[in-house]
Protein backbone atom coordinates (compact mmCIF):
# COMPACT_ATOMS: atom_id res chain seq x y z
CA UNK A 1 0.00 0.00 0.00
CA UNK A 2 1.27 3.23 -1.11
CA UNK A 3 2.04 6.24 1.72
CA UNK A 4 -0.68 8.17 -0.58
CA UNK A 5 -3.41 6.02 -0.88
CA UNK A 6 -7.21 6.74 -0.67
CA UNK A 7 -9.93 4.92 0.12
CA UNK A 8 -12.92 4.49 -2.90
CA UNK A 9 -16.28 5.57 -2.20
CA UNK A 10 -17.37 1.90 -1.51
CA UNK A 11 -14.42 1.56 0.93
CA UNK A 12 -15.44 4.40 3.40
CA UNK A 13 -19.48 2.85 3.19
CA UNK A 14 -18.47 0.08 3.64
CA UNK A 15 -16.20 0.85 6.79
CA UNK A 16 -18.46 3.43 8.81
CA UNK A 17 -21.43 0.89 8.34
CA UNK A 18 -19.16 -1.98 9.59
CA UNK A 19 -17.95 0.29 12.37
CA UNK A 20 -21.63 1.38 12.99
CA UNK A 21 -23.64 -2.34 12.60
CA UNK A 22 -20.63 -3.41 15.07
CA UNK A 23 -21.71 -0.39 17.76
CA UNK A 24 -25.01 -1.54 17.38
CA UNK A 25 -24.66 -5.35 18.00
CA UNK A 26 -22.47 -5.43 20.86
CA UNK A 27 -24.89 -2.35 22.31
CA UNK A 28 -27.16 -4.54 22.03
CA UNK A 29 -25.99 -7.70 23.33
CA UNK A 30 -24.74 -5.44 26.52
CA UNK A 31 -28.24 -4.33 27.53
CA UNK A 32 -29.53 -7.60 27.13
CA UNK A 33 -27.06 -9.07 29.60
CA UNK A 34 -27.39 -5.64 32.20
CA UNK A 35 -31.75 -6.29 31.23
CA UNK A 36 -30.95 -9.71 32.90
CA UNK A 37 -28.92 -8.80 35.55
CA UNK A 38 -26.00 -10.18 34.50
CA UNK A 39 -22.12 -8.85 34.34
CA UNK A 40 -21.28 -6.75 30.88
CA UNK A 41 -19.98 -8.92 27.95
CA UNK A 42 -16.11 -8.32 28.64
CA UNK A 43 -16.63 -11.06 31.32
CA UNK A 44 -17.87 -13.71 29.53
CA UNK A 45 -15.03 -12.88 26.88
CA UNK A 46 -12.86 -13.99 29.80
CA UNK A 47 -14.46 -16.86 31.17
CA UNK A 48 -15.58 -18.37 27.54
CA UNK A 49 -11.22 -18.19 27.23
CA UNK A 50 -10.63 -19.85 30.56
CA UNK A 51 -13.13 -22.79 30.21
CA UNK A 52 -11.78 -23.24 26.93
CA UNK A 53 -8.78 -23.57 28.02
CA UNK A 54 -9.28 -26.23 30.58
CA UNK A 55 -8.03 -26.90 33.90
CA UNK A 56 -4.85 -26.01 32.80
CA UNK A 57 -5.68 -22.40 32.50
CA UNK A 58 -4.44 -19.45 30.97
CA UNK A 59 -1.67 -17.06 31.85
CA UNK A 60 -2.62 -13.19 31.69
CA UNK A 61 -0.87 -12.62 28.65
CA UNK A 62 -2.77 -15.67 27.13
CA UNK A 63 -5.50 -14.00 27.93
CA UNK A 64 -4.27 -10.69 26.50
CA UNK A 65 -3.85 -12.23 23.37
CA UNK A 66 -6.67 -14.30 22.83
CA UNK A 67 -9.42 -11.41 23.96
CA UNK A 68 -7.28 -8.46 22.66
CA UNK A 69 -7.95 -6.40 25.73
CA UNK A 70 -5.50 -3.94 27.14
CA UNK A 71 -2.55 -5.36 29.98
CA UNK A 72 -3.78 -2.76 32.40
CA UNK A 73 -7.64 -3.35 31.65
CA UNK A 74 -7.42 -7.48 32.04
CA UNK A 75 -5.71 -6.97 35.21
CA UNK A 76 -8.57 -4.96 36.53
CA UNK A 77 -10.91 -7.47 35.22
CA UNK A 78 -9.15 -10.79 36.51
CA UNK A 79 -8.97 -8.95 40.15
CA UNK A 80 -13.17 -8.45 40.26
CA UNK A 81 -13.84 -11.88 38.98
CA UNK A 82 -11.54 -12.93 41.76
CA UNK A 83 -13.01 -11.07 44.60
CA UNK A 84 -16.34 -11.98 43.03
CA UNK A 85 -15.29 -16.15 42.98
CA UNK A 86 -15.60 -16.80 39.20
CA UNK A 87 -11.80 -17.48 39.09
CA UNK A 88 -9.00 -18.58 40.63
CA UNK A 89 -5.12 -17.45 40.28
CA UNK A 90 -3.10 -20.08 40.75
CA UNK A 91 1.10 -19.68 41.56
CA UNK A 92 3.37 -21.35 38.20
CA UNK A 93 5.78 -23.51 39.39
CA UNK A 94 8.71 -22.39 37.75
CA UNK A 95 7.99 -18.75 37.67
CA UNK A 96 8.05 -17.21 41.47
CA UNK A 97 5.92 -14.50 40.26
CA UNK A 98 4.01 -15.63 37.32
CA UNK A 99 0.30 -17.24 37.47
CA UNK A 100 -2.08 -18.98 36.14
CA UNK A 101 -6.16 -18.17 35.62
CA UNK A 102 -8.34 -20.97 35.76
CA UNK A 103 -12.57 -20.46 35.74
CA UNK A 104 -14.11 -21.52 39.26
CA UNK A 105 -16.99 -23.47 39.15
CA UNK A 106 -19.08 -20.00 39.83
CA UNK A 107 -17.46 -18.70 36.96
CA UNK A 108 -18.67 -21.50 34.83
CA UNK A 109 -22.34 -21.08 36.07
CA UNK A 110 -22.40 -17.55 35.37
CA UNK A 111 -21.01 -17.64 31.74
CA UNK A 112 -23.79 -20.27 31.41
CA UNK A 113 -26.36 -17.65 32.02
CA UNK A 114 -25.02 -15.13 30.27
CA UNK A 115 -24.63 -17.54 27.47
CA UNK A 116 -28.40 -17.80 27.58
CA UNK A 117 -29.09 -14.18 27.05
CA UNK A 118 -26.13 -13.87 24.56
CA UNK A 119 -26.71 -16.76 22.23
CA UNK A 120 -30.28 -15.29 22.03
CA UNK A 121 -29.26 -12.04 21.12
CA UNK A 122 -26.66 -13.14 18.20
CA UNK A 123 -29.57 -15.07 17.32
CA UNK A 124 -32.40 -12.13 17.18
CA UNK A 125 -29.46 -9.47 16.15
CA UNK A 126 -27.83 -11.79 13.15
CA UNK A 127 -29.03 -15.38 12.85
CA UNK A 128 -33.34 -13.96 12.12
CA UNK A 129 -32.03 -11.01 9.63
CA UNK A 130 -29.92 -13.42 7.59
CA UNK A 131 -30.01 -16.61 5.65
CA UNK A 132 -27.33 -19.40 6.17
CA UNK A 133 -25.60 -18.93 2.44
CA UNK A 134 -25.75 -14.79 4.27
CA UNK A 135 -24.32 -15.47 7.38
CA UNK A 136 -21.54 -17.89 5.75
CA UNK A 137 -20.78 -14.78 2.76
CA UNK A 138 -20.33 -12.01 6.23
CA UNK A 139 -18.15 -14.50 7.83
CA UNK A 140 -16.10 -15.45 4.76
CA UNK A 141 -15.85 -11.54 3.79
CA UNK A 142 -15.39 -10.45 7.49
CA UNK A 143 -12.63 -13.24 7.48
CA UNK A 144 -10.65 -11.71 5.04
CA UNK A 145 -10.34 -8.71 6.79
CA UNK A 146 -8.79 -9.99 9.82
CA UNK A 147 -5.47 -9.62 11.00
CA UNK A 148 -3.37 -12.71 10.11
CA UNK A 149 -2.25 -13.21 13.65
CA UNK A 150 -5.70 -12.54 15.15
CA UNK A 151 -8.17 -15.46 16.44
CA UNK A 152 -11.28 -16.67 14.98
Amino acid sequence: MTEKATPSAEAIKAWARLMRVSRQLMESAEEALKAAGLPPLAWYDVLHELAEAGEGGLRPFQLIERTLFAQYNISRLLARLEADGLVEKLPVADDGRGQTIRIAAKGRETRRQMWAVYGRSIAELVGAKLSADELTMVSALLGRLRHPSAGN
